[in-house]
């Protein structure tokens, strides 16, 4: 009877131990800031998560089940996601976009929220099958109803663009950074030559991250876009191999830099991108910097900051199409992502790690994670 006694004082002493162990490490973490487990049940791509105002976290994204639009997840701490709903439809009557809407970005400016979204353009005369424009619409909160700023895009560069985003400088002017798409922009490089040569294919298609100025109300752009980034052209560029693994795995005849996300720390602009087909398993992301909003952005020797994991035992690939956000009181960054898992198929869904810049300034990301 005594040696009952003990075990199940045992028990006890050891039930109430792992308690307070469990107590004091949950504490510890959400003082870290570890607030989650990969992937979340959210099926976004191109997710975007602003923190509001109202010290609530808003994540938009394309599909998730909106229609001819977007809709948008809330959350009080990163860990926890309410559905919304959708909070825009484009393709009613007065739109100017008509289909394919892709990568919406929410910014809270002036007590007002501005969307930045992409999708194909109603004007159309020569039927080109990729046709996207950037535009803008607004809403009185997060959860939207989001309505068109006008009828048409925010602009016209003659060549479809996607993937828009905005940082202002210290100066009060307003930045947009978008991708030309590869669509019909054929371009010789050495990886081209050689992916020729291999029978892979007989041209390759690139796309371009340019950046132009536009007004702080977001409805028209100021002078003439700038090129900022595009895939290597030589063989020997360090950047070479990770970003042009959709050609030379001989998955599609196209290179990507896409997915635009820049932030500012010190005196350095980082604007972090995409790179490689997006549906497939070799998306990653890669970053450049720079000292002005447009340039000239030098590459990374530290590229890619976050790709596939399978190769060391992991089950995440296709990580891309990034965006950032922050702990509320500012300490941590986080790098917010598409990816696929084994489970997940085909489908995107959405992953938080952990990010920083050390005092090196070197980025870098803590994934990617999954349980």
């Amino acid at each position: 009877m005594r040696q009952m006694k003990q075990f199940v004082i045992l028990l006890l002493a050891v039930f109430t131990f792992s308690s307070c162990t469990h107590k004091v490490q949950k504490e510890q973490q959400e003082e870290e800031g570890i607030v989650h487990t990969n992937p979340l049940p959210v099926q976004f791509g191109d997710p975007y998560v602003l923190l509001a105002s109202d010290g609530i976290y808003y994540m938009y994204g394309t599909g998730g089940g909106a229609v001819d639009g977007f809709s948008v997840y809330s959350s009080p701490d990163l860990v926890n996601w309410k559905a919304e709903g959708q909070v825009f439809r484009g393709n009613v009557p007065g739109s100017w976009g008509v289909a394919n809407f892709w990568a919406p970005e929410v910014y809270e400016r002036n007590g007002k929220f501005y969307m930045l979204y992409s999708a194909d353009w109603k004007e159309n005369p020569t039927n080109e099958l990729e046709n996207f424009r950037i535009g803008v619409a607004v809403a009185d909160k997060p959860t939207g109803p989001f309505k068109e700023l006008s009828d048409k895009p925010l602009f016209d560069p003659g060549y479809p663009a996607i993937d828009g985003n905005l940082i202002d400088d210290e100066n009060g002017r307003t930045y947009l950074y978008y991708s030309r798409c590869c669509y019909k922009h054929p371009v010789e490089s050495e990886i081209a030559e050689q992916a020729k040569k291999e029978g892979k294919f007989d041209e390759i298609e690139e796309s371009w991250i340019y950046g132009i100025e536009v007004k702080p109300d977001l409805t028209e752009v100021i002078g003439e876009p700038v090129l900022l980034l595009r895939p290597p052209v030589k063989l020997d560029d360090t950047q070479s191999e990770w970003e042009s693994r959709s050609v030379t795995s001989g998955e599609i005849n196209r290179r990507w830099t896409e997915g635009p996300y820049t932030l500012k720390k010190g005196d350095t602009y980082y604007m972090m991108y995409s790179a490689n087909y997006y549906k497939g398993k070799n998306y990653a992301v890669g970053y450049a910097t720079a000292k002005s909003p447009l340039g000239p952005f030098v590459k990374s020797n530290d590229n890619p900051v976050l790709q596939k994991n399978v190769e060391q035992g992991g089950i995440v690939t296709g990580t891309g199409h990034n965006s950032v956000t922050w702990s509320k009181d500012g300490k941590q960054m986080y790098c917010v992502y598409h990816g696929y898992t084994q489970k997940t198929g085909n489908q995107r869904v959405v992953f938080i790690d952990k990010m920083g810049i050390d005092e090196n300034g070197r980025l870098y990301v803590e994934g990617p994670t999954a349980e």
